[in-house]
C-alpha cells in the first residue's frame, strides 16, 4: 500500500484511528510506503493524538528502510527550467 503526502490533508479523530488500523493490519504482513514532509515529531499533531502517533511510528519504522531527501524541490527546479529562469 502507498500513502502519499501523509499529513498534507488534516485527519480527524475517526480518520486517525482508521489509518492506525490500516497500518497495524499491514504491520509485518504487507509492504507499506509512506511519503511525507512531516517529521515524526509532528505526527502527533497531524493525528491529533501523541500516543496513537507513537504507536503508529513504532510499527512504521520497525523493519523499515527510511529514505530522506534534502535539497531543493524537484518540482520547483523543473518549473524554473521550463520558464527559462533556471540556470
Amino acid at each position: 500500500m502507498i500513502l502519499d503526502e501523509f499529513g498534507y490533508v488534516p485527519i480527524d479523530v475517526a480518520g486517525a484511528r482508521l489509518l492506525f488500523q490500516v497500518v497495524s493490519d499491514c504491520y509485518e504482513r504487507r509492504s507499506l510506503v509512506i511519503t511525507t514532509n512531516i517529521e515524526f515529531g509532528r505526527w502527533g499533531t497531524v493525528l491529533g493524538d501523541d500516543k496513537l502517533a507513537a504507536a503508529m511510528i513504532d510499527r512504521v519504522v520497525h523493519h523499515s528502510r527510511l529514505v530522506e531527501f534534502n535539497g531543493t524541490s524537484h518540482r520547483m527546479d523543473q518549473a524554473l527550467m521550463l520558464s527559462g529562469n533556471g540556470s
